[in-house]
């Protein structure tokens, strides 16, 4: 999904997942190269067309969101990492994660736990 982006364009979508919404001129200011207001508004304009922005108009003029919910857009981003980098294996990406992580607590292996559990009671119904 967000990974069939040009790189300005995902800029700019996660710009907005990190702000909830932003004006053209707010997104202007926090790219961390410059890009004029026509350049910003085009390509919210094409991010508009393709689903992935909605805008409302405000007082300070339009103001963009992200149209695809966040939790949807990480779980697309995180599927095309288990399947480019982990030959598409959820075990072989977990093993990974719990591979980068000094210590786990309690709290968190219980965590951990109580997900497999989950999945395990959704698959049986």
């Amino acid at each position: 999904m967000l990974d069939t982006l040009p790189p300005r364009e995902r800029q700019i979508v996660d710009l907005l997942y990190s702000r909830s919404e932003s004006t053209v001129a707010e997104i202007c200011a926090a790219l961390p190269v410059e890009l004029s207001a026509s350049a910003v508004r085009a390509m919210l304009t094409r991010l508009e067309g393709k689903g992935f922005v909605r805008r409302r108009q405000s007082d300070k003029g339009y103001v963009y969101a992200p149209a695809v919910p966040e939790a949807t857009a990480k779980q697309s981003a995180l599927k095309q990492v288990v399947r480019v980098f982990f030959n598409g294996s959820p075990v072989g990406a977990a093993s990974a994660l719990l591979g980068m992580s000094e210590r786990l607590d309690d709290e968190e292996l219980d965590e951990l736990e109580r997900l497999i559990a989950d999945a395990r009671k959704g698959r049986s119904r």
